[in-house]
């Protein structure tokens, strides 16, 4: 009997992972982005890593330290954020009931009150700061010169100065978080507000068991993230007082650049890395918050 002897087939191996292709938009994007990182490169990551390096010695800091300036910088920030914020902050929750109401002459007052936070700060502070001029100020010429009475000297006290300088910032800032507090305002649906009249409940308790509730974590979240803009706020301080008189209205964020006019950079740099650990511990709560 004979046989006939087949060929050995090999069985076949399973193919590799092909390699995925760019697309033409991922090849572009790329391509669009390479500046963008180099810049981000050259003109932020290699100078604070410099400054951070600058800032190595444990030297700089213990005269940074002994600086009286730094001292008083350090206060003066807490009672920027702690006042400039809250007061802000609460200005803005009230506002914003005000400017939900459907009315005519509320959407034009709306457009005025959106201003100062749309036009540039140098020209907007600086004519508050000619405006508290103590001799020739509009200010002091219009109000207290009717009244027969010579006007303060704004910028000529430590505490005033500081005072308009937290002044200006509210003010600057206030339209931009009114807008994202009308904008939880509106996402709280009005059946609800509908229903409370229906019970007879007040204003004051539609606020506290609607309004409070549906808005408290936007409030918060805005809260913190104010906190850290205003952190690194330069030119409420800069451009209204230049840190005078004495150098005693400096806050963190301007303190730098004294150090920079007295050719210390080692202490200017110093300066910038000791904010950090009021920004670093915000910046992770507020993520920590909306990772949620």
């Amino acid at each position: 009997m004979s046989t006939i002897a087949l060929p050995r087939v090999e069985p076949a191996l399973p193919a590799g992972p092909a390699k995925k292709r760019l697309s033409t938009w991922q090849t572009w994007g790329l391509i669009l982005i390479a500046p963008y990182v180099l810049v981000f490169l050259v003109f932020v990551l290699y100078p604070i890593g410099y400054g951070l390096w600058l800032a190595r010695h444990p030297d700089s800091y213990v005269r940074l330290v002994e600086d009286p300036i730094f001292t008083r910088s350090v206060i003066n920030t807490l009672v920027f954020l702690i006042v400039g914020i809250n007061i802000k902050m609460v200005i803005a929750l009230f506002l914003s009931g005000f400017f939900v109401q459907a009315r005519w002459w509320i959407k034009w007052l709306s457009l005025l009150f959106i201003l100062p936070w749309a036009v540039p700060s140098i020209p907007t502070i600086l004519s508050i700061r000619f405006m508290l001029n103590p001799e020739w100020g509009i200010i002091n010429s219009v109000i207290f010169r009717v009244t027969g009475l010579d006007g303060p000297n704004w910028l000529n006290d430590p505490t005033i100065a500081l005072a308009m300088a937290i002044t200006v910032h509210i003010w600057k800032s206030l339209p931009f978080w009114t807008l994202i507090l009308i904008a939880g305002r509106l996402a709280i649906p009005a059946e609800h507000y509908e229903a409370a009249s229906v019970d007879g409940a007040s204003t004051w308790q539609k606020f506290r068991f609607i309004t409070w509730p549906s808005m408290r974590t936007l409030y918060l979240t805005s809260t913190i993230l104010s906190m850290i803009w205003t952190l690194g706020d330069f030119n409420s301080v800069y451009l209204l007082t230049g840190g005078g008189p004495a150098d005693l209205t400096h806050v963190l964020a301007t303190l730098g650049i004294r150090y920079l006019r007295l050719d210390q950079v080692d202490l200017a740099m110093a300066a910038i890395v000791c904010a950090l650990p009021l920004v670093l511990p915000l910046v992770y709560f507020m993520m920590k918050r909306l990772s949620k």
